[in-house]
């Protein structure tokens, strides 16, 4: 992949994150100390808390993308970028395309059988 094609996607990427991170913040779950009517009852509290646990994963969830993207954005200013971390070879295109994060090659990608 060219770098401009992956500086692209990786921008692309980082704007979706942003976004969603910017209206998590704005729309997100009330905090137990907030004044809110909905979190009278105990059953509500329970209910307001599992969102609020959720919201939390799901936004720490988000900021590791990030991070993810920045570590990409400064593979690619190196020279480095769409080749595996662990053995050096050639990162196919499509997962590329479908995650331009990615640091590894199939063989090697999380979770993957041990070779």
């Amino acid at each position: 992949m060219d770098d401009a094609r992956a500086r692209s996607l990786l921008d692309d990427e980082l704007r979706r994150i942003d976004h969603e991170l910017a209206v998590r913040r704005v729309g997100g779950p009330l905090r137990p100390d907030e004044d809110d009517r909905r979190a009278v009852d105990e059953a509500d509290r329970a209910s307001r808390e599992t969102e609020i646990m959720e919201a939390d994963l799901a936004e720490g969830t988000l900021r590791e993308q990030r991070r993810r993207i920045d570590s990409a954005r400064a593979r690619l200013d190196r020279g480095e970028y769409g080749r595996c971390t662990v053995c050096g070879k050639d990162i196919d295109d499509e997962p590329l395309i479908a995650r331009p994060e990615a640091d590894r090659c199939r063989v090697h990608a999380e979770g993957a059988a041990p070779v």
